[in-house]
């Protein structure tokens, strides 16, 4: 029996499943521990019961996910807005000490992910999903190079991605905390004075209970960096607010298309649809901090981008085609491991004592793994729970860590996975 649901019933679906996942987070205690999206835990599910079905011979179900795209691309556009120059400033060196590791890592990822698909006998471009866009890019990335590399003719790789996201997001929520305190064991780190810090270690326990995911697989700048103060000064969304920012969010769309196009054919690459629009909101983030022509209200930002990202990521994930996968289960828990190994030796060995071999070194170690694995809220799970267990908050960590990793990480990752992706294409 085929079951085709149309462009409504499946969008209805998808909210439905996002609701589910939403509930089903907050209330089991992995699922929350781990910061697994809600959109991984609804579309996943119904990924499975499709699977079910499929190889029972009771039903074939085909979606409509026409919506997807224009959701992706409305997502990573709010992504760039938060990619403000002002903020780059404060970071300061050590921030861009923690670019050049995060930079580095992608490229290594894709070179492990290349270098190993050849080893264990598959396709590199399915290397390639298992490295920098799965990892370092997380679920969004995975959900939006998928189907590009599918148009490709790589069969299974949007499946391939996503599953190697599911993986590292669990393993980098486990192993973060972990590596931080080995290195604060193995090196005697001296532990920052504790007095006065409770309340913000609360703080940032706060914003983590605000992210929940739902939000960013690399969250939202705007979102992790804002403080009870900030708050005050960025009121809640209201219907102007957010028609204001609907209408922005369109409009960057919309010339996003045109340079996307206009870059694809200039270069002869093939590029997801989304990067044209991250450019330009960049672009007028920082031009509009110059001068000062909108006030853009971030918690309308907030709202749009947690809802864009949830509807195309459960979209994503309930269309999955799970039995893809049966025939590449082996080679990519290989490539993984590997991926794994490497990450875990390169943080402890080099990036701590890049950032300094002290308290804040190994609160960003922590961070690095959460997010070089999986995602920026599993990157400040690591940090807050790693700083909670010495009850000091390192701030450095904790403006740095969210803004190299949601959105400074792309100025060198984006580059280098299309460029792959087109040389073995």
């Amino acid at each position: 029996m085929d079951i085709q649901l149309d462009l409504v019933q499946s969008s209805a679906l998808a909210m439905l499943l996002l609701a589910g996942g939403e509930y089903a987070r907050r209330r089991i205690g992995f699922l929350h521990r781990f910061c697994i999206p809600a959109p991984v835990v609804g579309g996943f599910m119904f990924a499975l019961l499709v699977l079910l079905l499929r190889q029972t011979n009771v039903a074939q179900i085909q979606l409509d996910t026409t919506l997807q795209t224009p959701a992706m691309v409305a997502f990573f556009t709010t992504i760039g807005l938060a990619g403000s120059l002002a903020m780059i400033k404060k970071g300061g060196k050590l921030l861009l000490m923690y670019l050049i590791a995060c930079w580095s890592l992608a490229i290594m990822q894709n070179v492990i992910g290349m270098g190993m698909a050849k080893v264990v006998g598959v396709d590199p471009m399915l290397g390639i999903m298992a490295g920098a866009v799965a990892l370092e890019g997380g679920h969004g990335n995975a959900a939006a190079f998928g189907p590009t590399a599918e148009a490709m003719g790589f069969e299974g790789a949007t499946t391939v991605a996503i599953a190697a996201a599911t993986f590292g997001l669990v393993a980098g929520s486990m192993l973060g905390g972990m590596s931080a305190n080995y290195l604060v064991a193995r090196h005697n780190i001296e532990i920052p004075h504790k007095a006065g810090v409770m309340g913000k270690i609360a703080t940032a326990g706060a914003v983590i209970k605000e992210m929940a995911v739902g939000d960013s697989p690399k969250g939202s700048v705007a979102t992790v960096t804002r403080s009870e103060e900030d708050t005050t000064e960025n009121p809640s969304a209201n219907y102007g607010s957010l028609l204001t920012v609907v209408v922005l969010l369109a409009t960057l769309m919309v010339l996003g298309t045109v340079l996307g196009d206009w870059l694809s054919e200039l270069t002869g690459l093939t590029l997801p649809a989304y990067v044209g629009a991250m450019i330009v909101a960049v672009i007028f983030r920082n031009v509009n901090d110059k001068f000062g022509w909108f006030k853009i209200n971030d918690a309308a930002v907030d709202l749009i981008s947690k809802f864009a990202l949830g509807f195309f990521l459960t979209l994503a994930m309930m269309s999955l085609k799970m039995w893809e996968l049966a025939t590449l289960a082996g080679p990519l828990v290989i490539i993984l491991v590997v991926q794994l190994a490497f990450i875990l030796i390169f943080a402890v060995v080099v990036v701590f004592r890049m950032l300094g071999k002290n308290y804040d070194a190994a609160t960003m170690v922590a961070g690095f793994i959460g997010h070089g694995m999986g995602a920026a809220p599993n990157a400040l799970a690591n940090m807050d729970a790693f700083n909670a267990k010495f009850g000091v908050r390192s701030e450095r960590a904790f403006l740095i860590v969210p803004l190299a990793g949601a959105v400074l990480v792309d100025l060198v990752a984006l580059p280098w996975i299309v460029w792959c992706m087109n040389l073995v294409g």
